[in-house]
Formats: C-alpha cells, sequence, structure tokens
C-alpha cells in the first residue's frame, strides 16, 4: 500500500499556482515527477502524492525544483483566475480515473510528439551536416582541380618551350647543313672551272692547225676542242623478288586450337597499327618522331616511371588522338589516372582496353589482367566493392596462381561482408 503525502503548502496570484511539498530524507529524481495539464502527481515508492488541478495549467512552461528535501512546483494557469482551492472538490471515482486515464494519454501523445520532433532535428542536423561536408568536398576537389590544371599549364609551356627549342636548333643546323653543301658546290664549281681552263689550253709541242672553212655561218678556231660529253650509266635491267615468310607458331595446342582467334588477335593489331588519325593539321608543327603513337607511349612509360604523371597523361592523350585502336594507350593512361585519384577516368580506360584487347588469347592475357585489376581497384576506390570485386575475380580466371589478386579479392570479400554487416 502506498503512502500518502497529505502535508503540502501552496499559493497563488492571478497567472501561478505555487506548491511545496516537503519529502525529508527521500532522494528524488525528474523521473519521479508527472504532469499534465490538470494532473500532477510524485510517485516515490512508497510515497505517492496525487493531485487533480482545479483547472488547467500550462505544462510546458510549468517547472518543479528539487533541493533540500523539498520539490517546489511553479504552475502557470493557462487561464488568469483565482482558484478556491488546489484540487478539484466533489469528484466522484469514475471522473478521477477517467482524467488519469487522459492524462497517461496525453502524456505518451506528447512524448510521441517529443520523439518525432527530435527524429526531424535529427534528421535536419544530419543533412545540414552532410550539405556541409558536400559542400566541403566541392571545394577541396575545385582547390585540387585547379592545382591540376595549374600544373597542367605549366607541363605544356614547358613542353611547349622545348618544342620551340629543338626546332630552333633543327632550324639551326638546317641553314648550317645549307651553307656547307652551298660551300662544297661553290667548291666543285671552282674546280670543275680549273678542269676547263686546263683542257683549253693548247699543247707547246704540237704543229700549226690548218685552219678549214666550214659551211655556214662561222669557222673552227685553233684554241676551240669538242670536249667529250659524259656517258650515262644504261638502266638497271628489270627483275622479280620472290619473298617466303616462315609459318607463325602459336603457344597453344593443337587439341586446344585457338588459332582462329588468334589469327584476329594478329590482324587486329596489324590494322591497329596502320590506323594514324587523318585530322593533323593542328599537329603540323610536331617533329616527325613525335607524330608516332609508340614514341610517346615510351615517352609516356619514362614520366610514370619518374612520377611525373600529368606530364604521362598528356603523352598519352597526344597518342591516342593519333591512334585511338591501341589498347596499351589506354591500358597505360588508367594506370596514371589511377595515381592521379582521377577515378571515373580510370574506369573508362580500363573499360576501353578491354573492348580492344578481343578475342581474348594468350598473348593479351597479361594486358586483360592489368585492365579487370586496375578498373576493380577504381571501383573499390569508389567504394564500389560488388564491381570490384567481379573484376578481381575475372582477373583470377586469367591467372589464377597470382597470390597478390588473389589477397586482395579476400580483402575486398572481407569489407563487402563488414559493409553489409554493418547495414
Amino acid at each position: 500500500m502506498p503512502v500518502w503525502l497529505r502535508e503540502y503548502s501552496w499559493r497563488q496570484t492571478g497567472s501561478a499556482v505555487y506548491v511545496s511539498l516537503p519529502l525529508r530524507g527521500v532522494r528524488v529524481t525528474p523521473a519521479n515527477i508527472f504532469c499534465t495539464d490538470q494532473y500532477l502527481k510524485v510517485s516515490i515508492p512508497p510515497f505517492l502524492f496525487e493531485a487533480i488541478l482545479y483547472a488547467p495549467i500550462d505544462d510546458t512552461n510549468s517547472t518543479a525544483k528539487i533541493g533540500d528535501g523539498i520539490i517546489f512546483f511553479t504552475l502557470y494557469k493557462k487561464e488568469v483566475a483565482m482558484w478556491d482551492s488546489l484540487t478539484l472538490a466533489n469528484a466522484n471515482k469514475e471522473k478521477l480515473q477517467c482524467i488519469r486515464e487522459n492524462a497517461v494519454l496525453k502524456a505518451h501523445e506528447k512524448a510521441k510528439e517529443e520523439t518525432e520532433a527530435k527524429k526531424v532535428t535529427k534528421q535536419e542536423h544530419k543533412k545540414y551536416a552532410l550539405e556541409a561536408t558536400m559542400k566541403l568536398e566541392e571545394a577541396e576537389r575545385k582547390r585540387i582541380e585547379d592545382l591540376k590544371e595549374k600544373e597542367r599549364q605549366r607541363v605544356t609551356k614547358e613542353l611547349e618551350l622545348w618544342k620551340k627549342q629543338q626546332k630552333n636548333a633543327e632550324e639551326q643546323k638546317r641553314l648550317q647543313k645549307e651553307g656547307e653543301l652551298h660551300q662544297e658546290v661553290e667548291q666543285l664549281k671552282e674546280k670543275k672551272k680549273e678542269k676547263m681552263n686546263k683542257t683549253r689550253i693548247p699543247n707547246e709541242g704540237t704543229s700549226k692547225t690548218r685552219l678549214k672553212p666550214t659551211k655556214g655561218h662561222g669557222s673552227y678556231s685553233m684554241f676551240s676542242e669538242n670536249l667529250k660529253e659524259e656517258q650515262l650509266p644504261a638502266p638497271r635491267s628489270a627483275a622479280t623478288i620472290k619473298i617466303n615468310f616462315t609459318s607463325r607458331v602459336f603457344p597453344t595446342a593443337l587439341r586446344e586450337s585457338r588459332i582462329a582467334e588468334e589469327e584476329e588477335w594478329l590482324r587486329k593489331q596489324a590494322e591497329a597499327r596502320r590506323t594514324v588519325s587523318a585530322d593533323l593539321s593542328e599537329l603540323e608543327d610536331l617533329k616527325e618522331e613525335e607524330k608516332d603513337p609508340d614514341w610517346l607511349k615510351d615517352k609516356g612509360n619514362k614520366m610514370f616511371a619518374t612520377g611525373n604523371y600529368l606530364a604521362a597523361v598528356n603523352a598519352y592523350n597526344l597518342a591516342v588522338r593519333l591512334n585511338n585502336k591501341l589498347p596499351l594507350l589506354y591500358l597505360n593512361r588508367a594506370a596514371c589516372h589511377l595515381k592521379l585519384r582521377n577515378l571515373h577516368k580510370a574506369i573508362e580506360d580500363s573499360s576501353k582496353a578491354l573492348e580492344l584487347l578481343t578475342p581474348p588469347v594468350p598473348d593479351n592475357e597479361n594486358a586483360r589482367v592489368k585492365a579487370y585489376v586496375r578498373r576493380g581497384t577504381a571501383f573499390c576506390q569508389l567504394e564500389l566493392y560488388t564491381e570490384g570485386l567481379q573484376d578481381y575475380e575475372a582477373a583470377l580466371k586469367i591467372d589464377p596462381k597470382n597470390k597478390t589478386i588473389e589477397k586482395d579479392a579476400e580483402k575486398i570479400r572481407h569489407l563487402i561482408q563488414g559493409t553489409v554487416q554493418d547495414s
């Protein structure tokens, strides 16, 4: 049975009611107090205080202070008026029970509304934090792009300056060669002139030449002499040269023959080597070696080895413009994009390389493994672990003995399991 607390004091004004409830020797917390617009309850087992208020109050702004064994309530009235008593008098049990039940229902509804409000507030805070994070990431991304653009402009300027210097050096060499050639021509002319002058001088020991009249105008001079014309060599005789090629030996055994696919791969490679972009109007200033995709690929590989990834990308870009059928150009450029964190471009170049590395034959196994691994790495760095695992498993099918790829695939599987458990 609860012990009812009857000792309390109260006073009022037109707008508020002040209630003082002594509770000596009892530890009180806010959880022991329950208040609605017409119901006040303090439950500290075995003690119990309950009051059905005379008129409704504003339970939202009303307060309760706990200290020195006393609970002091400040209850603000909804309507300004003077109460005849603190509690409702002459109320039967049914009405009291109804008021209690309504108070509990209102309390539940209020708690539910507060929970919903907290949830909405939390979502708003999350949304604000996400927007702030996105703005920071966007600013950081823009800063990095600006740095990349500045670096690209700097490298482009250096490349243009180097080209200009090379062009000037070539021009100087050409002028020097022309000067030397002109000098040699002049020397040859002088020698020929001297030789002709020698041949025109008559021998002192010769007898006098008898003058003979000639038909027509003029006559032979005693100093003139017919010079022999140079005899040109006869044209070469035509002939037919026969060339015999040895048969191509493929690595696969005849029982697993893939000769048709390997022949198709060789044919595609030969066509790709012959393919050169026809629109080279804006590349006329380049030297001959700079118009060679293989030379540009080797140049990009050297720049990649020294860590100059932006310059390597520029070299691969020019090579792709000259010949867009060579899969190794896209494969190497994907490696550069991975280093530069251009993950979407790395995925795009790896996919393009895989399109060109068809049909799958032993000659292009190594390139296909690299393409799958690089695209899978880009997917994983974008937290697309499922797509990344698919590419790593495709690489393992081609090279099942590669322990490094197997370990990386196992790590991705653990990441996927951890992500599923967290969700």
